[in-house]
């Protein structure tokens, strides 16, 4: 592979794959709000915030990193008091117990405006107005996580670009294939593809932190105990499971630890990453093995998610699996075509698995991606793939993924809808 479209994929990874602490939704919110705050030039007496339907639904009912607290007002507060728009999607990272008080103690001051932005189709949107005296300043997030389109004081603009840029730019990666991706992963010279391996050192940290407490609904550190080695035993496929639930199970309960995220998700990034990992440790690769089966993983699900989109109807451990089911069915000897019949396998089977926000119970899908991403390298390897004349498996593999994107991205649109709808309407009397 000639080394300008190597840079142009190493550019890519190194963009999709970055640090976060906390959802990426709530936290995207408090970026911009911090952005915003940084541009008033002072702590704001009222903050107004929009958002697109998806960030509403991701950002409901998970923990927010370093505070015991649920949802978006303590993250929209702290993203005043303490975030750093520097610091991207670890804004919160410097958050303590006197923010947090501090962070309270705004929030009882109704300061804060949350709603849902009408008229956009941007899934991913973020608007934020803060107010001081008569100074105003405002930021918006469109796009990507940490992508702003513009950033006004007193309404004179200061940063522009146009909504969709971002999206323009995915289009281009329209020139990503598969079998580019197999190609990059397992041939690019070892050197300029080893920074992937911090994917492993943060989420194995994530992982190891989550047995020290109770965090979610402790489904990782459930397979660890009796109960779980007696019905799974103490198997490959448990330490598999098990770790890639009990890392999601600090983060969505708001442990302030960081996590290597993928495409935006810190699940996402722990799904690529953790399955991978720990077959590799276990199955005794080499270290070029295990880096190389790391980038596959990743670079898969970057691959997917390009015509995807950042947020969908689609649950995003259905896309990380089945780069994880890339990873391993390479660690397990399979070459390009054997990696093929894995991502076929994938899409055969958990299609249609909803998103319905991020929240501790993400563990079990993740768990669910991450089991079947094992079987489907198990079946790939030994040349079983589910063929053509089965549901939406095409011979050809990227149409095949395409297949699948087109059905979470078009197909799932008002099934998006009743998910928010039945999440918003829940407490209603």
């Amino acid at each position: 592979m000639e080394k300008t479209l190597r840079d142009n994929i190493i550019a890519l990874v190194k963009s999709e794959v970055v640090p976060a602490v906390g959802c990426t939704e709530p936290i995207a919110v408090a970026l911009c709000v911090a952005k915003a705050t940084e541009t008033l030039g002072g702590v704001p007496e009222k903050i107004d915030v929009l958002l697109s339907a998806n960030i509403l639904k991701n950002a409901m009912g998970v923990g927010i990193p370093g505070t015991g607290m649920i949802g978006l007002p303590i993250a929209v507060a702290l993203g005043a008091l303490i975030g750093r728009s520097e610091y991207e999607l670890e804004v919160l990272k410097d958050v303590t117990d006197e923010a947090v008080e501090r962070g309270k103690a705004y929030l009882a001051e109704d300061r804060i405006n949350i709603g849902l932005k009408e008229g956009i189709t941007e899934k991913l949107y973020i608007e934020v107005k803060v107010t001081k005296g008569e100074e105003t300043a405002e930021a918006v997030i469109c796009t990507c996580h940490k992508d702003f389109l513009c950033v006004k004081k007193n309404h004179a603009v200061i940063y522009e670009k146009a909504c969709g840029a971002e999206e323009a730019e995915d289009e281009e990666c329209t020139w990503l294939t598969l079998e580019k991706v197999y190609e990059f992963a397992t041939t690019a010279p070892l050197a300029e593809i080893e920074f992937i391996r911090e994917a492993q050192t943060l989420n194995e940290r994530a992982a190891e932190e989550s047995l020290k407490g109770n965090y979610g609904h402790s489904l990782g550190k459930t397979l660890t105990r009796p109960l779980g080695k007696g019905i799974f035993g103490d198997t490959i496929f448990a330490h598999i499971i098990s770790a890639t639930a009990c890392a999601c199970d600090a983060r969505m309960a708001g442990a302030p630890i960081p996590v290597m995220s993928n495409s935006g998700s810190g699940n996402q990034g722990i799904c690529a990453t953790l399955p991978v990992v720990k077959f590799a440790e276990e199955n005794h690769n080499t270290d070029e093995e295990l880096t190389r089966a790391l980038m596959l993983s990743h670079l898969t699900a970057i691959y997917i998610k390009q015509s995807l989109g950042k947020l969908s109807a689609l649950c995003g451990c259905v896309v990380a699996s089945t780069g994880s089911a890339c990873g391993i069915t390479y660690l397990m000897g399979g070459d390009f075509e054997q990696v093929t019949f894995a991502v076929k396998n994938m899409v055969a089977n958990l299609t249609g698995m909803i998103c319905d926000g991020a929240k501790p119970s993400c563990a079990l899908k993740l768990a669910s991606g991450v089991s079947t991403a094992v079987l489907s390298a198990m079946l790939a390897v030994q040349h079983n793939c589910v063929s053509s004349v089965e549901g939406i498996i095409d011979d050809d593999v990227d149409r095949s993924i395409h297949n699948l994107t087109r059905i979470g991205k078009d197909a799932m649109d008002e099934t998006d809808r009743c998910v928010l709808e039945i999440m918003t309407s829940k407490n209603e009397k």
